[in-house]
């Protein structure tokens, strides 16, 4: 792998919609399900079993009750009154895919348990959808691991490279739009639209989620490496709010599988095509999500050509096939040719307008379809009718004897592309190539002593100590099951594999010229959480000159409370 790229590691945190429907009798209407919100989401949480188990530090609206996940190394948390669902780091879009109808499905044991404790009639019901129709939309946020050098090209250096990801993004609703009745947010009245998030982006790029919501996140919060690092030692998170949630498993894995390769893309050469770069991308979004016929064309930046959006999606594709061609996804984006060869199969049918062999595998296309066979079986019901946008939520129900998508799913109309054990493998167990595998064993091995946590450290307290252990896991692409496995074998004693792991990452320092750059950024980074976290002293297991702290390790700290 070149040292100026890193591989395309994702996650995502995804919100859900969640409300309590009152048995008949009581008040049901859409503004009290809204007021059933924060309700339904702290029943759901309680459900969720995740460490730490108490809460140190005063918890915000947008981040209340988190707890990570022994199973996979993922998370569960409340943002303002919506569970939202963090997947463990994964290395591929199939994996990613699997993680995320893994979390889906510990969200709905989650909501099964909730009801059997709700008073007869009631019931808690929760959608992965990104709208509720009255103007209120919630993301479906996904993460993608960069070099330093490419996210800041993105944020500002490289004007080009951000409208050229900017117009991938925009035309590739066509491949992950979910589908909406009507609009919103005083985008003009419409019957069925390809994009959920569509209406709600107001401006081109910002740090902002819930307000203006801007089509490139500007959010500079790695939870990777440290700032001032060089090189591929350098890393950043790049926090993609554009995307729709996906049920059909074609359109998920195309969402992360097409944007790994145009990051990769995007990393290795500072050139790209201004034939596919858009003029005005806000109003083309929206005029795009607006045309289900795929027929509205928008307006090239520089040529002031006229385009669609599936002929946008076609040249990124011709540009993605000479990359891998050449072999420029190699240890970077796993399976890039089956990407490739699905991401075709998707645009010819688009071009040729082949709506049934699209249904199967685009969200868009199936729910628009099952909208209109019922339309069609009832005259009455037009598009801005209450029945239809009461199906349009139902397809995104998690209650498998009711949601639209599972009972089309069940009945062998999706394409699906992972099994039923790959899912049930990334509820129980974590990915094996991330940090996550090692984050989900040290819960396993250490749950109930860690104190406070976030993606990139634990603070530890062993049992019957007064002192607490700070562990920092820097690099996303480290901690996997070929490094860490070994270490949790058999009845290894927490202190043990916490020194093993410091030795390990000195063995893994022994030829970075970066190492002991690293190891002062790694030192201020413990500083700065050893303020954060109240505490009041630092100190070594192992003394600066020691053999292990000489081959670049990062010491164990141990960490005396203040209180």
């Amino acid at each position: 792998m070149r040292q100026d790229r890193i591989s395309k590691i994702c996650g995502g945190d995804i919100e859900l919609a969640n409300f309590i429907l009152r048995a008949r009798g009581k008040e049901s209407k859409a503004a009290s399900l809204a007021d059933t919100a924060d309700e339904a989401s702290r029943r759901l949480l309680v459900e969720i079993q995740g460490f730490p188990k108490e809460r140190k530090n005063a918890d915000s609206p947008q981040d209340w009750g988190r707890k990570f996940l022994s199973e996979n190394g993922g998370c569960v948390y409340i943002d303002l009154n919506h569970l939202e669902l963090c997947l463990p780091e994964v290395s591929s879009a199939h994996e990613h895919l699997s993680a995320w109808f893994a979390m889906l499905k510990i969200a709905e044991g989650a909501r099964q348990a909730a009801n059997r404790k709700l008073p007869n009639g009631d019931k808690i019901e929760v959608l992965a959808n990104n709208s509720d129709g009255l103007g209120h939309s919630y993301g479906s946020h996904l993460n993608f691991l960069l070099t330093r050098e490419c996210f800041e090209n993105l944020m500002g250096k490289r004007p080009d490279l951000k409208q050229y990801f900017l117009s991938y993004l925009i035309s590739s609703i066509v491949v992950s739009g979910q589908g909406k009745v009507g609009s919103e947010n005083g985008s003009p009245q419409t019957g069925f639209q390809i994009s959920q998030r569509a209406d709600f982006f107001e401006t081109i790029e910002g740090k902002q989620t819930t307000y203006r919501r801007p089509l490139l996140n500007t959010r500079d919060e790695p939870h990777a490496g440290f700032k001032g690092e060089e090189g591929a030692q350098a890393l950043a998170r790049l926090h993609v709010i554009f995307f729709d949630s996906n049920l059909c498993h074609v359109a998920h894995f195309l969402k992360i599988g097409v944007t790994q390769l145009i990051l990769a893309m995007l990393e290795e050469n500072n050139l790209c095509n201004p034939d596919l770069i858009l003029g005005d991308p806000l109003n083309t979004l929206k005029m795009w999500s607006h045309d289900p016929n795929l027929t509205a064309q928008g307006t090239l930046l520089v040529s002031k050509k006229k385009r669609t959006a599936v002929e946008i999606q076609r040249g990124f594709w011709e540009e993605a096939e000479k990359f891998v061609a050449r072999g420029g996804s190699q240890g970077i984006v796993p399976h890039a040719e089956f990407i490739l060869q699905l991401w075709q199969e998707v645009l010819c049918d688009l071009e040729n307008r082949n709506w049934d062999s699209l249904a199967p595998r685009l969200d868009w296309v199936l729910k628009k379809r099952i909208l209109e066979e019922a339309m069609g079986r009832r005259c009455e019901m037009k598009w801005d009718s209450p029945q239809t946008k009461h199906l349009d939520h139902l397809y995104s129900s998690l209650n498998e004897e009711e949601g639209l998508f599972w009972i089309a799913r069940n009945s062998g109309f999706v394409e699906e592309l992972v099994t039923q054990e790959e899912i049930e493998q990334l509820r129980s167990q974590p990915p094996s190539q991330t940090r996550a595998f090692l984050r989900a064993h040290l819960l396993r091995k250490a749950g109930e002593c860690v104190e406070n946590m976030d993606w990139s450290w634990l603070n530890i307290r062993p049992d019957d100590s007064s002192a607490t252990t700070l562990l920092l896991l820097p690099r996303p692409d480290k901690g996997t099951a070929e490094e860490c496995a070994s270490l949790f074998e058999g009845n290894t004693g927490l202190e043990k594999i916490l020194r093993q792991l410091y030795m390990l990452q000195g063995k893994r320092g022994k030829n970075n010229e970066s190492g002991r750059f690293s190891l002062r950024r790694m030192m201020r980074k413990m500083k700065y959480l050893a303020k954060k976290l109240c505490v009041s002293s630092v100190n070594f297991f192992s003394k600066w000159g020691s053999q292990e702290s000489s081959a670049g390790a990062s010491p164990s700290i141990e960490i005396q409370n203040s209180r």
